[in-house]
């Protein structure tokens, strides 16, 4: 098995996503609670949402541009199978979002 990082690509900043009440963010997190447990043992690390970010260089450092709101490793075959585990996904459920799939590739040591 392969393990891909599965990244969450949205306009609007994970900490905008949350700031909503309690029982929104529950209701919210309903439909990822049951994409978890579908997938279930291709599941490595849930994630987490992301916060803000910072860009480090040799020159210094500046605000971060990237638009990841959050992470998941998976397991699977292939592209191809982790392709059909986000076809489903409930991050499409926000506008403009998209998810980008990495393959972890293994350290050689």
């Amino acid at each position: 098995m392969k393990k891909f990082m599965i990244l969450y690509m949205a306009p609007v900043a994970a900490e905008a996503q949350m700031n909503v009440s309690p029982e929104e963010l529950k209701k919210g997190m309903e439909p990822w609670l049951a994409w978890y447990k579908k997938h279930g043992k291709a599941i490595v690390d849930k994630g987490a949402p992301l916060g803000k970010g910072m860009q480090f260089t040799k020159r210094g450092s500046s605000e971060g541009k990237t638009k990841i709101t959050g992470y998941t490793i998976a397991q699977a075959e292939d592209m191809d199978a982790v392709k059909a585990m986000v076809s489903g996904q409930p991050h499409f459920m926000l506008p403009k979002a998209s998810i980008e799939v990495l393959e972890i590739m293994p350290m050689q040591m």
